[in-house]
């Protein structure tokens, strides 16, 4: 799967932006240190932006920037051999067809190394577009059937069920996860005591409070 088939399958941009703060939400929960969770998401990462993100700790990451203008999301998997690392830059096409009001997103210093953006994998919707969107690409033949690294970095945004997402937490976590904890919050139902316990014994809500308000989740 490329970034063609990812773009095929996304939901509208509100359900996309909810379901990551869900996301963020639960690993919040199951990781009460912010550095040590896989998912995050700003409220209020710049005026008028907020920002979903994902960091596995050996060098893969995405990050998707929603705005009024829409929402821009750029990934990079590290071993890809679309790595910028390996080309000299960003692979022909990954990029080439950004929209202007996209721009800023590209060049943004967060998502560079000295200038050089960090990407194999880029898709857009605008506001008004009825899908999302990617560049036209000539993807490497016969490396891979994960080019450009987006069927793994994205897996969570195409199966957005709470059972997949079950399964990748147990996984990384090493812990159980209460099921009908995920799916509460997967239904962005407001977050209660009784729901971060189901996640984390160890916590409360009043544990959390500056983390939800920074991820803008709902409370009872």
């Amino acid at each position: 799967m490329t970034v063609h088939d990812v773009a095929r399958q996304l939901p509208e941009i509100a359900v996309l932006r909810e379901h990551c703060r869900s996301m963020a939400v639960v690993e919040a929960c199951l990781s009460p240190e912010w550095a040590d969770r896989y998912h995050s998401f700003d409220e209020h990462w710049s005026e008028g932006e907020s920002m979903a993100s994902m960091r596995n700790g050996s060098g893969d990451e995405y990050s998707i920037v929603f705005s009024a203008a829409g929402a821009y999301v750029r990934g990079f998997d590290h071993e890809s051999p679309m790595s910028p690392y390996a080309a000299d830059g960003p692979w022909p096409g990954v990029l080439d067809e950004v929209p202007e009001v996209f721009q800023p997103c590209v060049e943004e210093p967060a998502f560079c190394d000295d200038g050089m953006p960090r990407v194999t994998a880029c898709l857009w919707r605008e506001a008004g577009d009825g899908g999302w969107r990617a560049g036209s690409i000539d993807f490497p033949d016969g490396q891979t059937d994960d080019p450009d690294g987006a069927d793994y970095l994205f897996q969570l945004l195409v199966d957005r069920s709470p059972e997949a997402f079950q399964e990748w937490a147990e996984d990384y976590y090493e812990v159980p996860v209460d099921l009908e904890a995920v799916r509460h919050v997967f239904s962005s139902r407001p977050l209660t005591d009784e729901v971060v316990r189901a996640l984390n014994s160890e916590i409360g809500m009043a544990d959390l409070a500056e983390d939800i308000a920074g991820i803008g989740y709902p409370v009872s």
